[in-house]
């Protein structure tokens, strides 16, 4: 485990060489919230983490239902039984193990590591501009459909999940970039990616924090670069239409 300390943020990052996973600790007045959950074997250091901290993890936010940002959380609920668990509502069908579509959402099946067996229940469903302590819920559909990002007022830092990733540079999701592809091979709908992106961006956020690679502080231009690229790219690739329009 590697942590990078931000104002009022650790970053840990698991498996940094082969596949670098984030999760994140966010500090409170009443504890920490942990946002992402990583992998199954990460649940000692994550703790290891808090106790370094020297605040006990009381909420626990998820931003998707992948895998690699859920697997250790039922470790860690069995360990923290009274901290409350958040994710958004539609990605909670996910947690269950239920890849079947909603209505409205067309005919794209759900990819990426969807875990089965996860026996935690969320105890808070989230909607758009919900909070979890001090961060703000924002809706960021695209990976998956119910994919969320979490936005600190008080730092300016924004933590995207999966919504971009900045392991070999600053990519939006389902972009597939060679240095790492893997995002964009477990992304559900590309042109919902690409809202999502210009969504993100009209934040102007002053550290972007990604479920994969490092901290990016001033990252607005790179996010913008990014929108861009993937706007080329969807449409060399005909994944979608009129991606320009809305642009951040």
């Amino acid at each position: 485990m590697r942590m990078t300390r931000e104002k009022k943020a650790a970053q840990l990052t698991y498996l940094p060489v082969v596949f670098p996973v984030n999760c994140y600790l966010v500090e409170e007045e009443d504890g920490l919230t942990l946002v992402d959950a990583a992998l199954p074997n990460n649940v000692s250091a994550i703790m290891k983490a808090a106790e370094q901290l020297g605040k006990p993890i009381t909420r626990i936010a998820l931003t998707h239902a992948h895998g690699d940002h859920v697997g250790a959380l039922d470790g860690l609920k069995k360990l923290l039984p009274e901290a409350k668990v958040y994710i958004s509502e539609r990605d909670a069908k996910l947690l269950r193990g239920d890849v079947s579509l909603m209505d409205g959402e067309g005919d794209r099946p759900i990819r990426g590591g969807i875990p089965k067996g996860i026996q935690t229940t969320p105890d808070v469903l989230l909607a758009e501009n919900d909070r979890v302590g001090s961060l703000i819920a924002i809706a960021a559909p695209g990976h998956t459909p119910g994919s969320m990002a979490f936005w600190d007022e008080r730092t300016g830092m924004l933590l995207a999940g999966d919504a971009f990733h900045t392991r070999g540079g600053m990519t939006v999701t389902g972009h597939m970039k060679f240095m790492f592809p893997f995002p964009a091979f477990a992304t559900w709908n590309p042109a919902a990616s690409l809202e999502s992106a210009r969504k993100l961006a009209r934040l102007r956020p002053a550290v972007l924090a990604t479920g994969h690679g490092n901290l990016w502080k001033d990252p607005l231009s790179a996010m913008e670069k990014a929108i861009r690229d993937a706007e080329r790219f969807f449409n060399k690739k005909g994944v979608i239409s009129h991606v320009t329009e809305g642009r951040s």
